[in-house]
Parts: structure tokens; sequence; C-alpha cells
């Protein structure tokens, strides 16, 4: 029997063979808390501990306390230790998350040390946090004079969640979702927004704040959820210890309350603001949901994602092909899909690019697609490959993005928040076997797509358009209510204001005893980098290079082509070709035939380029094309097949096929400014730095924005698009008699039988030389201000320095996280409010770049991001500031990935001449780097006058953008 703490009673284990790992459930006896832990044999541990947190208004509680929270706690009272422990600590992961309906604490450590150094501060910040009044009036919202003690000046509210909530619902698709929910559930919680809606989070007071959290931040409210190979006892140890042993049971569950059903759909439109467009022609959006069954419920979920699959999967599902390809609109809605991460799941789907007038059309267009598919199914083989899908989701083990173990956490957790069974929710296999025999009823499918969606009267559709007055009557109803509450002050009250900005500016600049947090130090980083060796490099018709991982019956092949010499016209089609060569036909298959062929073999098949400067001189440039696909270990072969045809027979006579996806591609990157905007601007404010920089920044940055929209329009004529197909044609012909390359990834056991099927396919591989890619040298100062339909700003500022091989890169990647740590952190995110701000080195551009991210300032974070480097140079830094800087760069470049990731990325990095000695170098001068570096590479490479500025804002900045002295762009 496993073993449980005393306070913890074990109610169950299982084991689960394609994920690999056990799942024990146990329950605190006292307060009734729940541990889910799932041992695996990892020593990358993970904990989390998530808080049903249900609001019933927008003011967005749940998401200012989670801010709050980690603002100071009963043992460590620093104003800080969130942010503090991020820079003692050689964490692989390290956040907070405000869902719908939970919030949620996690961080992973491969350290045991830094583990129970985190838990410690986790436990505390969670179940004993101090909610500072003061904190509440940075992270949340406060009312300030906008000219500091000047009670004369107009107010205006301030707060890190009030600004990060205005760029969030500057998000288009935010704005969707959000609307769609306020009509899907009309009387349950997500019927608000949990994040805050702008209009309503100063409506929050403190003590609103702290009587949501003496109910919802219990332990009889809590999950604990833990991965890895600390055995749950031990993990139960620190919890009882730490923080269960001062509770008793709370006498109260907090839950989510099924949503009352609509007897008929219903209809609404409402508006979202659109500014800075030339014109409203064919903005608007037109979405429909519907409300399914229970999260829960694995069955019901696994037959919701069947059907959504089934409908949406790729360009050949019926209700797909039907968006893609309709003239009402210019692309699917970003919210095509199945929701399952709340109580209730919700389908959605619908266009983008369209007219209001349009909504009937598009109504009947998609109830007319999923009747057909009631009435007559879809082919065996579609839906074999749709479960196919689901399987290899479940068996892939993941951690590129976030470490697998709290991908598994994060899977289970809806089930969790809702008091579902969460070890039937994680072990997918037997449903699926039942799935794949109910499937062999042909009326199996047609009867789902009745019953969910056909017959379902809880149907929403939603007109979204755009109005271009709406962001400047918002702007005014603020003001109007600012001038109004200062209408209403007394003299003492306006003082209070005044007291209250001084003494949060006081707070922000008082110096903690960080002493009293737990730390580790240089001594605790493993002496050697972690590096995943190739297994062989087999010579073939090209060289074939294999990695042996523990892929859990997951094969990955990658074809690698050496770019060769390209025009300025095939350059500037580059990134399109990588879109359209896994999206179009190939031989005598259309598109459609070979969007199912993908289905049935491949998990996923995409290309993509890279282009690098050399690791000693950023200058000199190579790169290289990649064709990437995976599949469960029973279709390799097939894999291979796949692989080839597709680069030897793409049809690029599929003119229609290329315009909808250069549409469709317009339409997801105009989406994402908003989301990646610090990026954005620092990839613009860097492309006068090096050839690479320039191509990313023209490619696919602002800059390839601004054409691709161009492009999307000129395409509409016939004579443009043969053209430009031509010249997609052109450039494949270069592609194809480029050397190539192949890699493979895959368990040792299956190498050499994968080895043969590719052997069997490419032995007449036949590639010539031919000149190798070269970009022009480049060395400009960029200053311009980027307009784009956003309510905040994006400032970039950005330095030419070295590459990687110079013995500077090290000191100014660690002055990065010093100048974040010590200066920019506190004026632009406490201080200014920006969601983020900081700065780092690119070695592979030979670029330092500072950055805001949700910004309420311009003028005034560009400033200080120059006082940073005053900071540096004239006040008196102790060691361990850099030292924690160290820490942190050392813990991004030891962070694992997948098996498989590792491999790849391994492979990618010696490709582009990053090999293991080069990198043990780097890191080996990280841990020599002094104050005295820093202060020296800073003198030496941050110059203000040579400063690259980018900025994006909207039109109502412009002038503040031109008194910058910035060129002024339109996105």
């Amino acid at each position: 029997m496993t073993a449980a703490h005393p306070a913890f009673e074990h109610l169950r284990s299982e084991t689960i063979d394609s994920l690999q790992v056990t799942v024990e459930e146990y329950r605190h006896k006292k307060t009734g808390a729940q541990h889910i832990h799932v041992a695996a044999d990892n020593n990358e541990n993970v904990f989390l501990v998530a808080l049903r947190t249900v609001p019933h208004d927008s003011t967005g509680v749940a998401h200012i306390l989670e801010h709050t929270a980690l603002c100071g706690s009963e043992k460590y009272p620093v104003r800080d230790p969130f942010f503090m422990m991020i820079r003692r600590s050689l964490n692989t992961f390290m956040n907070a998350f405000t869902s719908s309906d939970w919030t949620a604490y996690p961080f992973a450590s491969q350290n045991r040390k830094d583990f129970d150094n985190l838990l410690s501060v986790y436990l505390d910040a969670v179940f004993f946090s101090r909610l500072d009044p003061l904190d509440f009036a940075q992270e949340g919202h406060r009312l300030e004079f906008a000219e500091a003690g000047n009670k004369e000046s107009d107010l205006v509210f301030k707060g890190v969640v009030f600004n990060e909530m205005k760029g969030a619902m500057s998000s288009v698709p935010s704005q969707l979702w959000q609307t769609l929910c306020k009509y899907l559930f009309p009387t349950s919680t997500y019927h608000y927004n949990s994040g805050g809606e702008p209009e309503a989070i100063p409506d929050l007071s403190y003590e609103q704040l702290v009587a949501f959290y003496k109910t919802h931040y219990h332990p009889s409210n809590a999950i604990f959820m833990t991965y890895g190979d600390i055995p749950a006892a031990e993990q139960q140890q620190k919890f009882e210890d730490q923080a269960l042993h001062r509770f008793e049971r709370l006498d109260r569950e907090i839950s989510v309350t099924d949503e009352k059903r609509y007897q008929a759909p219903i209809k609404v439109e409402e508006a979202y603001p659109l500014t800075d467009a030339d014109d409203l022609t064919a903005k608007t959006h037109v979405v429909m949901g519907w409300l399914l069954g229970q999260s829960t419920d694995l069955h019901a979920s696994l037959e919701a994602q069947l059907l959504a699959s089934v409908l949406l999967d790729n360009s050949a599902s019926p209700l797909q092909h039907a968006l893609e390809t309709t003239s009402l609109g210019t692309a699917p809605s970003p919210l095509c899909g199945l929701e399952d991460s709340q109580k209730e799941l919700t389908f959605m789907c619908g266009l983008e690019g369209t007219e209001a007038e349009h909504a009937d059309a598009i109504e009947t267009l998609i109830l007319e697609t999923i009747e057909q598919v009631a009435d007559k199914g879809v082919p065996f083989e579609e839906l074999q490959a749709c479960l196919r899908q689901l399987e290899l989701q479940q068996r892939e083990v993941g951690g590129d993005s976030y470490p697998y173990g709290l991908q598994i956490i994060l899977t289970a957790l809806t089930s969790a928040t809702h008091r579902g069974d969460v070890i039937d929710l994680l072990n997918l296999d037997p449903v699926l076997e039942r799935l794949h025999k109910a499937i062999e009823d042909p009326e199996y499918i047609k009867g789902l797509a009745r019953k969910l969606l056909c017959d379902n009267q809880h149907r929403v559709r939603l007109i979204m358009a755009p109005d271009e007055a709406l962001s400047e009557r918002k702007q005014q109803a603020e003001a109007a209510r600012l001038a109004n509450i200062k209408a209403g002050l007394d003299d003492q009250q306006k003082q209070a204001i005044i007291d209250q900005a001084q003494a949060l500016q006081a707070r922000q600049l008082q110096q903690d005893d960080e002493s009293i947090l737990p730390k580790v130090g240089l001594d605790d980083i493993p002496t050697e980098m972690h590096y995943t060796a190739r297994e062989s490099v087999q010579q073939l018709s090209a060289p074939l290079t294999r990695y042996a991982a523990g892929t859990n019956g997951l094969v990955y092949q990658q074809i690698i082509i050496d770019l060769p010499q390209l025009s300025e016209e095939l350059l500037s089609v580059l990134p399109y070709y990588s879109i359209c060569l896994t999206e179009l036909g190939v031989g005598d298959k259309n598109y459609l035939d070979t969007q199912r062929w993908q289905a049935q073999i491949a998990g996923s098949i995409n290309a993509f380029t890279s282009i690098r400067g050399a690791s000693d001189d950023v200058q000199k440039v190579t790169a290289n094309l990649t064709l990437s696909a995976k599949a469960l270990k029973g279709e390799q072969e097939g894999l291979c097949e796949l692989m080839q045809a597709t680069l030897q027979q793409v049809r690029f006579d599929e003119t229609g096929r290329v315009r909808e996806l250069i549409s469709q591609t317009r339409a997801r990157r105009e989406q994402s400014v908003t989301g990646n905007g610090h990026s954005l601007a620092m990839a613009a404010a860097c492309a006068g730095m090096s050839p690479s920089a320039r191509i990313s920044h023209r490619l696919n940055g602002l800059e390839g924005l601004k054409t691709i929209k161009l492009l999307d329009e000129k395409l509409k004529d016939d004579n443009e698009l043969q053209a430009f197909v031509d010249c997609l044609s052109q450039l494949h012909q270069k592609i194809l008699a480029a050397p190539r390359q192949y890699l493979l990834v895959a368990e040792k056991d299956h190498l050499d039988q994968y080895q043969q099927s590719i052997e069997a396919l490419w032995q007449a591989d036949q590639t010539n030389g031919g000149n190798a890619f070269e970009l022009a040298p480049v060395s400009e100062q960029i200053k311009q201000g980027w307009i784009t339909n956003t309510q905040v700003n994006f400032c970039a500022k950005a330095y030419t320095t070295v590459p990687v091989e110079h013995p500077d890169a090290a000191a100014l990647s660690v002055l990065g996280g010093l100048l974040r740590n010590g200066y920019l952190h506190r004026t632009i995110r406490e201080q200014g409010g920006a969601y983020g701000g900081g700065a780092s080195q690119d070695s592979n551009i030979a670029a330092f770049r500072f950055y805001s991210y949700r910004d309420p300032r311009l003028g005034e974070t560009l400033d200080d991001f120059d006082k940073s480097i005053d900071w540096l140079m004239n006040e008196n830094i102790e060691w361990q500031a850099v030292e924690e800087s160290i820490l942190g760069v050392i813990s991004s470049l030891d962070k694992p990935s997948s098996p498989a990731g590792e491999a790849k990325q391994t492979f990618h990095a010696e490709l582009f001449g990053r090999t293991r000695e080069k990198r043990e170098l780097f890191r080996k001068r990280l841990l020599d780097v002094t104050l005295e570096d820093l202060r020296r590479v800073a003198s030496t490479y941050l110059k203000p006058e040579l400063a690259s500025i980018a900025v994006i804002s909207n039109g109502a900045q412009k002038d503040k953008l031109e008194a910058l002295g910035l060129d002024i762009k339109n996105v």
C-alpha cells in the first residue's frame, strides 16, 4: 500500500501506462484538502496548489488577489518574495495563474534544496499572505494625480492588473471569448471576466479582496498537486508542518453552479473598438457557440473532442473546409474549436473578416454543414484518424514549453476543481478503446452531431462589429468618472491620495532584508551542462543523424535543407513557402485528400526556416529549411512516404488554396500583435544590427505583417496570384536541388528499422551545391513608432553588442538580469504600472534589448531604460545581486525539455556551429562574471546616443511618438 503521512488518508492509486506514471490520491483528514501525487521517474519535480475561485462580478478580484498574495507573507514579510525567489532559485518554471474558476501557484525545479525553498515560500504566500493595502493599490488599482503632489491636476487610474487587462482586452479574440461567455453563461461565474474588465476593476475595494481571500484561500478549498520522484509522504510532511496543522475544516463548499439552459437559441450583436484602421470593411466577426456536457465526464468530453476533430481538425474536415472556402469572410474565427477547461464544455465556430449583413448566411452555412454530418456521417478512416490523434496527444512526452509534469497536472486540474475523478480523466486508454468500437457503427457520429449540436437549443450567435469611436467613448467615460470622483473630494481626501502615492513610492524604494528568504547559490549549480549526445551519424545518400530518446512510442523525423542563395524576390516569398509546403496537395492528390492523408499518418507535419549569424560573427549568416513531422511508431514507414511526397510532389497549381492560406495567415498575424507586442517591438529595434535580425523583422515582424496585408489585397487579382505562385515554384526548385540531411529521434530499439525505411525511399537522392545563402551586412540605427489597435504601449530600446563566442557575451547576458531585478522591475512595473519590463542580451543577433509589456507610459519608460545604466554605474551593488543574475541565466540554459525536444535542440544548435565545447565555455564564463565586468560592458556597448528605439502604440499617441523623434509607421 502507498504510504501517506499520518495527517493524510490514502484514497487510491492507479498506474497509467501510456503516461508512464502512477497517480495517487490523498485527502487531508482535518481540513479535507485534496492531494494528487503523480509519481514518476523524473527529477524535475513539480508543485502546484490551486484554489477554487468563483467570482460573481468582473472586478478581477481573483486575479488581483493572485498578484497581491505574492507580495509578502507572515514568514517572509518582504515586499516582493515571488520576484525575489525567481532570482534566488534554479527553478525550471515559476508562475501564478488565474483561470475562470481556479487560481493556481505552480513551480518546478530539478534541485531538491531549491524545491524545498520554493515550497516554503509558496505555502506561506498562499495561506498566510499579509495583503498589505499598499500592495493592493500597486497591483490592483489606485487613484493618483497626473502631476505628482498637485491636487489641481487630473486624477488617473493606475495599477498593474488594471493596465494588464487593458492590454489583454485590446486583443480581439479575448473580447470575442469574453462576450460569447457572457451570453453562453447568463447565470454562472463564467458570465464574468475573472481577469477583470478595466471599467469594473476600480469598483473593487480592499475589504472585498480580504473577504474573498478568507473564504477562498483555505485548505478546505485547496487542491495540492505534485509530480516527480519525491514521495508523496515527504511532500505531505511539509504541507502539514508549514501550513495545514494551523487550520480547521471550513464549513462551506465553493463550487461552480450548472448553467441554466436556454429553450431556444439567441442572437446578439455587440461592438469592439477598432482605431487606426483604413476602413471598417470586412472587419466584423460572426461566431456561434454551443454549451455541451460536463468536462468531468471523460466519456462525454472525449465524444465532444471527437466531434470537434471530425468537424474542424484540418482543411478537409467538413466545417473547417466550409469556413475556409466561403466568400462570406476572410478566415475561420480564432475561436473555432472545443473549450474543455471549464465545468461545462463549449463548442465554437465562425468567421472573421465579414459583415454583419452576412450573419444569417454564415449561420445557415454552419448549421447546414453540421446537419450534413448528422445525416450522412463521415468516412470510417477519418474517424480512425481523429482517434489516432487523440492517442498521440496522450502518449507524447511534452516539456518543451511547460515542464511535462506541469502539463499532466494542468490536464487533471479541471476535473479536480469540479470534484471529478482525476485518475479517470488522465487515463484515456479505456475510453479510447470504447470509442474505437463505437465508431464502427456508422450511426454513431451522426448521432453525436445531432445530439450535441443540431438538437442543442443552448446556442448563441454573436456578431461583433468594429466601432472606431468606441475606444474614444470609453476613454471619455473614464475621464468623466475620474472628474466626478475628483469633484466629490474634499481637501483632506485629496491629501489622502497624495499621501498614499508617497507611501507607495517609499515602500517601493525601501530595501528589504532579503536574507530571510531561502536561496541557492553558485555552489548549488551542477558542475556540468546536461548534454544530449547523438546515437550515431549514418552516411546514406545524405547524412542521417540518429538520437535515441525516451519518446514513449513516438518517432520524430526531419529533413534539413541548406538554403541556397536567393534573389530579393524569392527571399520575400520564403515565409509563405514554408506555410504552403505542407498545406497544398501532393502528386495526384488535391489538398483535401492530402490533409486526410496527413491526419491518418502524422501527429503533425510542418516546415520552417532558420536564419542565424555565425557564433563568432553575426554578419555572416547560414540558413536552412526544415520539414519536420512526428507519428506513432506504427506509422513510421507511412511518415517517410508522406514527407517524401510533400517535398518532391507538392502542387503549387492550387492557386485558390494559396490565396486562402495567405488570407488566413494575415488574419492570425493581425490578431497576434497585442499578445506579442514586446517581442515585435524588440525585433523592430534590432532590425539594423545584423542580417538575421533584419530578415526576421522583415519577414515575421511588424514589417512582415505590413507586407502580408498588402500581399493579401494584391492576390485578389488572378494575374498577381499566378505570378506569386510562379515565385513559390521557382523557390521550390532551388530548394529541391540544395544539399540536405536527415534527423531521426526515436526509442533506441527502433532506430535501425526506421533508418531502413528512410534509406529505401531516399537512396536515389541527388542534389547539387550551388551558391550558399548570403545576406548583405547590416548596420543602421532605428527610431520607429508603430501605430496599431491597442490600449497600451510596448517600448523597446536596443544596442549593438557581440556574438556568443565573444568573451563579453557572458557578462552582457548576466547584465540583463541584474538591470531587471535591481532597477527595471521596480520602475517599469511597480511604479510605472506596466505588466512587465526588463532587459536581455541576444547573442544570436549581437544585440542588447530593453523592453516593456502592456505599458501605460512611453517616454518615461525609455528614460527609465537609460536610468538603469546610471543606477548600475553609480549605486553600491552587492555581490548577491550579481550572483542572482548568474543563477537566472544558468537556470534558463539548464532548463530541460522533452526527450525529443532536447535531441532536436542539440542537433540544430550544432548545425549552426554552437558545439558542446562552445556552450560549455560560455557556461563557464557566466560563472566567472564580476560586477566590474558588468560595468565595463555597459559602458562599452550601452551608449545612449547609439540606441535604436521601436515603440508600438495607438494613433492617439502619434504626437508623443513624433516628439520622441520616431518615424511613424502604420501596422
